[in-house]
């Protein structure tokens, strides 16, 4: 199944400065297709909320984002990275996202499809997730 629970983005690629913290999207060209697009270091532990999050986001959103959010090089950007911060796209940006789809504008890897079998409230847990994810790895 494509899709995952969050933006895509389409811009020219810019070297990534740092892991995951440049506003422009990471240079993947030394990438091999289907590898994670950056590093994501995990939380010592998950609180049980938390691994409940991580399972909504591994049933639906990890087949195109990768594996802890890392991304996936030729298939969808990662969600642990500066563009996702929460001043830049809200919790409501992945409700949107997931639930309209949204055409391609940071990232070179095409328009996203809506994701089918998610409510709002269920994108709202994998956002927290994300979230938890982002602030692991110095994205606030």
């Amino acid at each position: 199944m494509l899709g995952g629970a969050v933006v895509y983005w389409n811009i020219a690629q810019q070297p990534q400065q740092g892991m995951g913290h440049s506003m422009g999207a990471s240079d993947t060209s030394d990438l091999e297709s289907g590898a994670p697009i950056v590093e994501v270091s995990l939380p010592a532990e998950l609180s049980d909320r938390a691994q409940m999050r991580k399972r909504a986001y591994e049933a639906k959103c990890a087949e195109c984002h990768g594996k802890n959010a890392a991304g996936q090089n030729g298939v969808a950007p990662p969600l642990v990275h500066k563009i996702y911060e929460p001043n830049h796209h809200s919790d409501m940006a992945f409700v949107m996202a997931a639930k309209n789809g949204v055409r391609a504008h940071h990232w070179n890897f095409g328009n996203m499809p809506p994701v089918e079998g998610l409510t709002d409230g269920d994108v709202k847990l994998i956002a927290h997730y994300v979230r938890e994810l982002q602030r692991e790895n110095g994205i606030n």
